[in-house]
């Protein structure tokens, strides 16, 4: 049996978790042969991957052809650089952004990943070219607010993920690499961020004037790794007017000064409710908090969204406000937009 021969045996094996088998993907180094004796040396670094993968060949239909076959890992050699910046002096792993924009909060729930599918269309609406990053790991909800997904990764003849458009964007984000809807991501945080530089490098991005990312909650690993990885322009802060939201984004505005990223400003999310009937106005998590909150951290305050029954229906089946809203829903996020271009 010739290597052509046993490589279309190899193109039967898929990856694991994905849709492409080994060859394609070119993780085959080596093929040799000695009378019945087959070995194979792989490019997955991976252990998990390997050992999978190396089980696949081994009780594959080869067996039939070789008494003994051995799979063997190639040795690492130099890889792509995982030597981490420092938020003094930040590597930039998106040299293909004019800008980078980071959209955060203090805490889950109030509505940063709205935001970030707004203000990236709203840019895309400016004549920008724009990306869209879900760095939301653990709660990836870009696609379903963006009506993609339903959509997989892809990859291009020169092996770059192509990410995915709509309304005059691309995207990219953890939920198009899963089986299904609702499969967890159970990843340790180091796996994690080793993703998001994966999507930061292999993306075929092009050239864009923005890439906006999407942050997880809180103050951990990725907003630290990405302060330290890219030239962050500026960070865009989302909360709503309730006291437990502001302590925490007071903590997420102090990280960001500490390391020496600039702040765009402050959304204030939920910031109020209008009774359709009566037209009168609910301040239903208080009045004010967010622009007192600006004025302590001397902040730029962005703008406010009130609690609105249409942005939510609109969200959950994919249909972006900036783009498909009314004139009135369509401002809110116009004047966040405008504002943060005076903070740039």
């Amino acid at each position: 049996m010739n290597e052509n021969e046993i490589n279309a045996f190899l193109e039967q094996i898929n990856y694991p978790r994905l849709n492409r088998n080994i060859v394609e993907l070119k993780l085959v180094e080596s093929i040799k042969t000695d009378n019945k004796h087959l070995e194979i040396v792989l490019s997955i670094h991976d252990d998990a991957m390997f050992e999978q993968t190396s089980q696949a060949i081994e009780n594959s239909s080869l067996k039939e052809h070789f008494e003994t076959i051995d799979v063997l890992k190639k040795q690492a050699v130099a890889r792509k650089s995982m030597n981490y910046g420092s938020t003094a002096t930040p590597n930039n792993r998106a040299k293909y952004a004019k800008k980078v924009i980071a959209v955060t909060s203090g805490k889950g729930g109030v509505g940063k990943s709205t935001v970030s599918a707004n203000l990236s269309v709203c840019l895309a609406q400016e004549g920008y070219k724009v990306g869209l990053l879900d760095a939301d790991i653990y709660g990836p909800n870009i696609p379903r607010l963006l009506g993609v997904e339903k959509e997989k990764m892809r990859w291009n003849d020169n092996n770059k993920i192509v990410p995915s458009e709509n309304f005059g964007i691309k995207i990219m984000s953890v939920a198009l690499t899963t089986p299904k809807e609702d499969t967890p991501l159970v990843w340790r945080s180091s796996v994690a961020v080793s993703a998001l530089i994966q999507f930061l490098e292999d993306v075929d991005w092009g050239e864009l004037d923005f890439l906006v990312i999407d942050m997880p909650p809180g103050t951990g690993d990725v907003q630290l790794t990405m302060a330290q990885e890219l030239p962050l322009c500026a960070a865009v802060l989302v909360t709503t007017p309730q006291q437990v939201a502001l302590d925490d984004v007071s903590r997420a505005i102090m990280m960001f000064k500490d390391i020496g990223v600039p702040i765009g400003g402050l959304v204030e999310n939920m910031s109020y409710f209008v009774a359709p009937d009566t037209k009168k106005r609910y301040d239903i998590f208080g009045n004010g908090a967010g622009k007192e909150l600006c004025k302590k951290y001397n902040i730029p305050f962005l703008g406010d969204i009130p609690l609105e029954p249409v942005i939510r229906e609109m969200c959950d089946t994919g249909k972006v406000v900036s783009a498909l809203g009314n004139e009135e829903l369509k401002a809110h996020y116009k004047v966040i937009t405008a504002n943060l271009f005076k903070s740039l």
